[in-house]
Formats: structure tokens, C-alpha cells, sequence
């Protein structure tokens, strides 16, 4: 049992609470439903209205909710894009992995066709350059729910991870807005069990030590902020980190051919280094390099079979 338990702990200092932090949840095991585009518009204003969760004085806001065996982000935000352009990249699946490889613990993704239809192979990480023979790789059906000129309804759904992780899910929804932009909502998060549970105590005692989100939770005695901390401080940076990767990739779409990569990772960096006490990692010319090296592997190594 000792030795199970180091062997556990070693896991999750090489990476785990990357895999930990992926998606959005709705019922287990059902695909989520499409609202409607009021909704949407109709909470973004609740949520402006009441400034709710905004960041840095930017048209983002940023929730999270906790329960006894689930955890939940969510983002509602501006974007400076259009609809149409909005729909035409997150309709696609091998769109997303030039979304998703711009996280720091993404380590692999490619998109792939089965019989069930569309599938994302992800492989998830350290913060660092590593071998993908130490990733733990995640396989995400991917299903458009809602394809229209008012409304787009997208989901990535994984049934189950390690350490009884479960139901992880990216739900990702947009309308289009006045002056050209759109209005994006998206949602992320997982199930767990006890082993995930343990593991992630792990980490908020050691790598995760001292390190918030963005939720105010209280005033200290001179009146300054006290953010949230734990495992929802967990959730809502990197629920940040995958919208930020999202409005990364989009506002890079007009670069010309490989600069488009360039520009969308320079893009991420920037935008994570508003947040920097939240989400710095490691420096610029590092994180580049590395993600440089990660895409070229991800276009020449094929991902592991099922199972």
C-alpha cells in the first residue's frame, strides 16, 4: 500500500493535475443540450450587470461551483470575432487540437475518425518539455450539438481518466453579438473519486502550495481581496488557461501559414501574463520552444491505439 502510494504521489508531481483540469460536465454520460440563444445573452448580462467573476476589467467572466464529487468552471466572454468565423473553426475537430495544444499541460493532440464519429487523442502532462511515453493520453468524442447562423453548441466529452477521474468535458457555446464580435460561454470540468480526491490534495500540499484563483472570497484587514484557493483556485485557472487558448487560436486565423502558430502562441503567452500571479509558469522563449516541439512531434508520431 506504501508503495502504491508513492507511486501515485510520483504521478501527479510528473503531470497529473494537468488531466485533472480537462472539460466541462453536464449529466454523466449524456451529451449536453442546446439552449437557447437568449439564454445566452441573457445571462452575459446578468453576469455584466452585476460584474459577477470579471476579470481585470475585461468583457470575461469567471465562475466556479464545487460539490462532493464534481468540479465546474466557466468563462462567459466577448470575443473581437465574428460569428461566422467563430463557427467555421470550432465546427471542425482537428481545429480543436490547434486550441487545446496551446495549454502548458498539453503535450499531444490529434484528431482522429471512428466509427462513433469525430475523436480528439490528447496527451496530458508536465508544465515542461516531456517524453509522451509519460503522458497520460485522453480520448474526447467530439460532437457538434447546435450548427447554425444564430447559434453554435459544441462538446468534447471523455468518459473516464486516472486515479477514478470521470466525465470530463469541454462545452463550448456562441451566438453572435453587435459590432461584429461574439458572445462565447464555455464550461469545464470533471468527476472524481476518492483516489482523485487524495491526489489532488497532494498537489494543493506541494506543486499547488500557495497558488489561487480568481474568485474573491472575503477582505483581508486592510481591505485587500482574498481569493479563492484549493481545488477550485485549481479549476478556475485552468478553466482561464483553455478559454484564453480558445481566443488565442481564433485571433491568429489571419496570420499567413506558419505564422499562424507563431502568432498563436505568442498570443496565449501574452494573454496568460495578465494573469500572471494566477497563471505563470515558465518564460516566454521556454514555452515557445517547447510547444514548437510538441506540434511538430504531434504531426509525426502517431497516438496510441484504443484501450
Amino acid at each position: 500500500m506504501r508503495t502504491r502510494l508513492l507511486k501515485l504521489s510520483l504521478n501527479l508531481r510528473h503531470g497529473l493535475i494537468g488531466l485533472l483540469l480537462f472539460t466541462g460536465l453536464t449529466a454523466p454520460f449524456a451529451w449536453a443540450q442546446a439552449p437557447s440563444p437568449e439564454a445566452l445573452h441573457s445571462q452575459f448580462n446578468a453576469l455584466r450587470e452585476k460584474g459577477t467573476g470579471q476579470l481585470a476589467g475585461r468583457s470575461i467572466y469567471l465562475r466556479s461551483t464545487e460539490s462532493a464529487e464534481r468540479m465546474q468552471g466557466e468563462v462567459h466572454a466577448l470575443i473581437d470575432e465574428p460569428f461566422d468565423r467563430v463557427r467555421q473553426e470550432l465546427t471542425q475537430a482537428d481545429r480543436w487540437c490547434d486550441v487545446l495544444i496551446l495549454h502548458i499541460n498539453v503535450k499531444y493532440c490529434r484528431g482522429m475518425r471512428n466509427a462513433a464519429g469525430d475523436e480528439l487523442v490528447s496527451g496530458v502532462g508536465r508544465k515542461f518539455d516531456q517524453p509522451l511515453s509519460e503522458v497520460y493520453w485522453v480520448r474526447f468524442g467530439f460532437k457538434v450539438q447546435a450548427d447554425r447562423n444564430d447559434h453554435l453548441l459544441v462538446e468534447l466529452r471523455a468518459p473516464s481518466g486516472p486515479l477514478a477521474t470521470r466525465d470530463y468535458r469541454i462545452v463550448v457555446e456562441a451566438v453572435p453579438h453587435t459590432g461584429g464580435q461574439s458572445l462565447v460561454r464555455m464550461t469545464y470540468s470533471y468527476g472524481f473519486g476518492t483516489a482523485a480526491r487524495w491526489a489532488m490534495k497532494t498537489y494543493l500540499a506541494t506543486l499547488g502550495r500557495g497558488k489561487s484563483g480568481f474568485s474573491v472570497v472575503g477582505r483581508s484587514d486592510d481591505g485587500q481581496p482574498i481569493r479563492v484557493e484549493g481545488v477550485r483556485g485549481v479549476v478556475e485557472r485552468n478553466t482561464l488557461r483553455y478559454y484564453l487558448a480558445l481566443q488565442s487560436h481564433l485571433q491568429s486565423h489571419d496570420a499567413p501559414g506558419t505564422a499562424q502558430l507563431q502568432q498563436s502562441l505568442e498570443g496565449w503567452f501574452t494573454a496568460t501574463e495578465r494573469y500572471a500571479e494566477q497563471l505563470h509558469e515558465i518564460e516566454r522563449v521556454d514555452y515557445v520552444a517547447m510547444k514548437l516541439k510538441e506540434v511538430k512531434r504531434q504531426e509525426t508520431v502517431a497516438p496510441p491505439p484504443p484501450g
